[in-house]
């Protein structure tokens, strides 16, 4: 495989036959007519609120997107991207249709118009857009990532020349997300071009502001690994030689790629930008620059003559006249549609996850058949794992210091040595690219298994985490993205402000993640065979106190159990009141509810959680305490109390109370540590206190 380091090809020719002249004219004036359309008549009539003009980016685009010849490609693109969408074969109606929030379309009116989407099992997807900057880069990784274990581990040569291609402005390449993806498809050498259109501005921030001297394929010309090609992206022969010669190189060579073309944004960032920070002069040159006039000057007459030129033109604007009366005449979506597809209901997104490439789960019992002696949550974990790795080949771990290591928590302790480096390694410290690339291998079809080390850690990923947990939703039902995100957390003999973060309550407000906070080893295999073998993104809590907990051991349940989600489990019944509780708190209220004639409720999952269980119990025993480790305040022992307070108030015979910790980060020593979260004995106290009440 050729080595190439940060080289410039400008004088290295490829010939231009492979480009199809005809049809990038043909396309570029259908933007154009489209561009023209919402910005002429469209925005003004308020038919459409969200307008991004490509015109200067679009020649390129299009150029791009007739190389996407695998049917394995795939790109990512941004709000001004829909030139390359048109080359990939996207109806034009359904892109004024989203724009217009019509039914149908890349979402069903619930995205932008501007943020796209396409799955195609015949030619080159474009995987789901996102509307914040730079989030597109990592998912991209992951798709080239997952192109590379196709190709490999899996044995599959229909995916050995597939590419990624990422689309990114020069704005872009100040993000996290850029550089994160840039270490992923360098250091693991991934088939992947980063496709940058630098106008000079992010917004109204010029591009010396995003990286020195505002060139970053001058300043990346060092970078290990990565192969530059850079040119002016107005001037259809340098197009069309750099972008054939750059997808050519990762095509064929299987490494990554940057080009970084130079275009002018003809119109403003959005409809409603005026460009008065742009002087008359630097305007009128860069209308000078117009790509159209440019490719027209390319074409005629030596690939078509003026009069072909001109029938393209009253074409293109025939389509788009026949595309807007098409999308005027779709239905405004229906509102009661809106709340479906948040997660998976039987109808199967077209692309994304296992499940759309045939994937069916073996025979699993919700009957627990013990094994042997108690083992601890740790030990449970890495025994489910290892067992779906067995089975399952799209399975894949990943995370910080999982490998050798075996996780800081032991958990993946041997799975590396037993499955090699393809299905359980390292990555970079970045919890961006972590979850980003689980969400382009889940795009992909794999099933991955990212790793965050502490709960705390998260939040550098939480754009991406969201974004995951909208793809389903966003797209309707188009794509999903069922990713296994494994996260420790929570006190451990002591705490401090890093480590010890609960905080679950933030990802049960992320629509589309569904939440598992086992408490002990038997209910950690199942909820996570479960979320293993399911269709939707999930978020497994690993209690840092129970892994190693004596309460939480038990015989392994075996290699067909699994629990639903939303199930709770009674672990005492009684009379006087019902406990709610989670994770670490389970034997601590175990502890205090001795001698009582108690309901203890142990929810399992918290999206979704098994509202039927708690209602019905308290309205029976009359009397509710919830028990958890996070904060009081927003935690979600208060949404647990407004349900029950709107929905069996009558049933009560006292306030609905809550014992948590105090609104403060965990606290390091010991002493203020067991002050701080609820203790056997408070809990005790608190029962005791309800019960007099």
């Amino acid at each position: 495989m050729a080595q190439v380091v940060a080289t410039r090809f400008r004088d290295r020719e490829v010939p231009d036959e492979g480009i199809d002249w005809t049809r990038v004219a043909s396309l570029l004036q259908l933007s154009r007519s489209l561009d023209e359309m919402e910005e002429a008549r469209l925005v003004p009539e308020k038919k459409v609120l969200y307008q991004f003009s490509a015109r200067g980016h679009d020649m390129a685009q299009i150029i791009l997107g007739l190389q996407l010849t695998n049917r394995h490609d795939a790109t990512c693109g941004y709000y001004r991207s829909r030139p390359l969408l048109l080359s990939l074969g996207v109806d034009p109606a359904d892109a004024l249709g989203s724009a217009m929030g019509r039914a149908g379309g890349y979402s069903d009116g619930r995205d932008i118009g501007v943020v796209f989407n396409y799955p195609s099992r015949n030619g080159a997807s474009a995987l789901p857009m996102c509307g914040g900057v730079g989030a597109q880069y990592t998912p991209t990784a992951g798709w080239a990532e997952a192109l590379h274990y196709y190709a490999g581990p899996m044995g599959k040569p229909e995916y050995g020349d597939a590419i990624a291609v990422v689309l990114g402005g020069d704005g872009s390449v100040a993000s996290n997300g850029f550089w994160s993806a840039l270490t992923i498809a360098t250091t693991q050498k991934l088939p992947m071009l980063f496709y940058v259109e630098d106008n000079g501005y992010g917004i109204s921030v010029p591009s010396d502001m995003q990286t020195p001297g505002g060139n970053i394929a001058a300043n990346l010309a060092s970078w290990r690994n990565l192969a530059i090609f850079e040119g002016d992206g107005c001037s259809p022969a340098d197009v069309a030689r750099l972008t054939r010669q750059a997808v050519h190189y990762v095509r064929g060579d299987r490494m990554p790629a940057l080009l970084r073309l130079s275009v002018p944004r003809l119109e403003g960032h959005s409809f409603q930008d005026t460009q008065a920070y742009k002087s008359e002069a630097l305007v009128k040159a860069e209308w000078a620059r117009d790509p159209l006039p440019r490719l027209r000057d390319y074409l005629v007459p030596s690939i078509m003559s003026a009069e072909a030129w001109d029938r393209a033109r009253a074409e293109a604007d025939s389509i788009a006249e026949q595309a807007r009366i098409e999308a005027e005449s779709r239905n405004v979506p229906s509102p009661e549609t809106v709340v479906r597809h948040v997660f998976f209901e039987g109808d199967l997104q077209a692309m994304g996850g296992q499940y759309s490439t045939g994937y069916r789960p073996p025979e699993s019992t919700d009957e627990p058949s013990p094994e042997g002696q108690r083992i601890n949550m740790v030990t449970s974990i890495r025994r489910t794992l290892d067992h779906e790795l067995s089975i399952n080949e799209r399975v894949v771990l990943f995370g910080e210091d999982i490998g050798q290591k075996g996780g800081v928590h032991a958990v993946t302790l041997g799975l590396q040595e037993k499955f090699g480096k393809d299905r359980v390694f390292d990555t970079s410290l970045s919890e961006e690219g972590i979850v980003g690339r689980a969400v382009g291998m889940a795009l992909a079809g794999l099933v991955p298994v990212p790793e965050i080390q502490f709960r705390k850690y998260a939040e550098p990923a939480t754009e991406q985490i969201n974004d995951c947990g909208t793809i389903r939703w966003r797209t309707n039902n188009r794509f999903a993205a069922p990713v296994v995100l494994r996260m420790p957390g929570g006190f451990f003999k002591c705490g401090d402000p890093w480590h010890s973060q609960t905080n679950e309550v933030a990802f049960i407000h992320q629509p589309g993640w569904k939440v598992a906070v086992p408490s002990n080893a038997e209910d950690a295999v199942g909820l996570l065979r479960t979320a293993l073998r399911g269709n939707d993104p999930v978020i497994f809590f690993e209690h840092r106190a129970m892994l190693d907990h004596p309460w939480a051991r038990r015989p392994y349940p075996g290699d067909h159990y699994t629990l639903p989600f939303g199930k709770a489990r009674f672990t005492r019944k009684g009379e006087a009141i019902t406990i709610v509780t989670w994770g670490a708190m389970v034997p601590r209220c175990e502890e205090a509810a001795e001698g009582i004639s108690a309901d203890l409720i142990d929810l399992r999952t918290l999206m979704p959680w098994d509202r039927e269980s708690v209602l019905s119990s308290v309205r029976r025993t009359r009397r509710c305490l919830v028990v958890h480790e996070d904060l009081g305040t927003a935690g979600f022992g208060a949404e647990i109390a407004a349900v029950i307070a709107n929905e069996a108030f009558i049933d009560l015979d006292a306030p609905v109370s809550r014992l948590t910790m105090p609104d403060i980060p965990s606290p390091h020593s010991p002493v203020l540590l067991e002050w701080a979260v609820p203790s056997a004995d408070r809990i005790r106290q608190k029962i005791k206190d309800l019960l007099e009440y």
